[in-house]
């Protein structure tokens, strides 16, 4: 199976796992990476999704050579499903990426679509499908210059180059740098540690920030209001109010559910 599934207490584990092709996505990957994680979305026991590659690579883009051999990944401008699988999708949870080795072409582009990405020293980031003449496709173009700037994406996007671990973090491309091979412990550490916020007040406030992109900044702020305000119904936050007022969770301690 060229996609792993497995469930940690409240973090789903989702791999990619094609060594013959350094986990490159065909079309049927690419399927399959939708519905592992619309099964993560649906399950209300689960928090966090940690998306990784096996065999010390992330994900090298699509497969250029089913694609020469005319097997195309799905191409369509509307709808959720992108060619390279869930990288349109909006979940209601956070997805972090654990990267080792290589995430590039659409491998950067699926890095990008996570919420957060940890990785490896020596982990390569790049438009490597600049030389073979593949667009960026999977919102390369658009989230690369949200997440790190114009100016910085356009190095990345005009050269094709190889960006390491440490120029990453410094661009604002890469959350955690960690020690090579230790990419998804930590990942899953970070995804436990998310787990334990109240979940409707994170997931409403990570949506609003999202959806801050698609409106203007009066439209925003009611959409933020609106969420917050459906978070306060809940009950979460007077429950939240009510531990702090009990001297839990003070000077970044972390409150217990």
């Amino acid at each position: 199976m060229a996609v792993h599934y497995e469930v940690e207490d409240t973090t789903a584990v989702i791999t990619l796992d094609r060594p013959e092709r350094r986990n490159a996505v065909d079309a049927e990957t690419a399927q399959l990476l939708v519905e592992a994680f619309l099964r993560f979305d649906k399950d209300e026991s689960l928090s966090v999704a940690v998306f990784t590659g096996a065999h010390g690579t992330f994900c090298a883009g699509a497969d250029l050579k089913a694609i020469s051999e005319g097997n195309m990944n799905v191409l369509q401008v509307e709808g959720d499903f992108a060619p390279m699988g869930p990288s349109r999708m909006r979940l209601s949870k956070p997805v972090i990426a654990a990267i080792e080795g290589h995430a590039v072409a659409g491998g950067l582009e699926m890095a990008l679509w996570a919420d957060m990405r940890v990785a490896g020293r020596t982990a390569v980031f790049g438009v490597y499908c600049r030389r073979f003449g593949v667009p960026l496709i999977d919102m390369g173009t658009i989230r690369l210059p949200r997440l790190i700037g114009q100016s910085r994406a356009s190095d990345m996007i005009l050269t094709g180059r190889s960006v390491s671990g440490d120029e990453a973090v410094a661009f604002g491309l890469v959350n955690r740098l960690v020690e090579d091979g230790e990419a998804l412990t930590h990942a899953k550490e970070l995804a436990r540690h998310i787990a334990q916020f109240p979940q409707a007040c994170m997931r409403s406030d990570r949506l609003s920030m999202f959806e801050q992109w698609d409106n203007t900044e009066a439209q925003a702020i009611q959409n933020e209001m609106r969420r917050g305000l459906a978070v306060i119904s809940s009950g979460e936050t007077v429950s939240g109010a009510t531990a702090f007022s009990d001297g839990k969770g003070r000077h970044g301690q972390r409150v217990e559910s």
